[in-house]
């Protein structure tokens, strides 16, 4: 993409058709998830947003998608990510390989129950 996408579709729009797919899944899940959370761009990246902070970020590259949910998170959850390529703050997965709406669900609860906590 030449561009910097101003909205999570525009970013959809020039993504390859079978990431998009899987990312518009994820969106999906954070939705119905967390209602409340606001979609926007943030770092050149799809962002869903919860209580003024970015819940998560997700991404596609060439071979690849990177789900950002949080590193406590991540931390949190080490154990079932097992099988995934993991950075300090980010899950890779593949079409091969796609993150499972159960793990996808737990690190974003894991996330905001941080929010919550921080904001309490």
């Amino acid at each position: 993409m030449a561009q910097a996408a101003a909205s999570i579709d525009e970013y959809l729009a020039g993504v390859d058709s079978a990431f998009r797919a899987e990312l518009e899944r994820i969106r999906a899940l954070v939705t119905r998830l967390v209602p409340e959370a606001e979609e926007k761009i943030s770092y050149r990246m799809p962002t869903m947003e919860y209580r003024g902070r970015a819940l998560v970020y997700f991404t596609a590259s060439k071979r690849h998608m990177s789900f950002y949910p949080s590193s406590m998170a991540l931390d949190e959850l080490a154990e079932r990510l097992t099988g995934y390529e993991r950075t300090a703050h980010a899950v890779k997965s593949t079409l091969d390989n796609p993150l499972p709406d159960e793990l996808i669900e737990d690190l974003v609860r894991v996330h905001v129950r941080e929010i919550d906590a921080a904001k309490g």
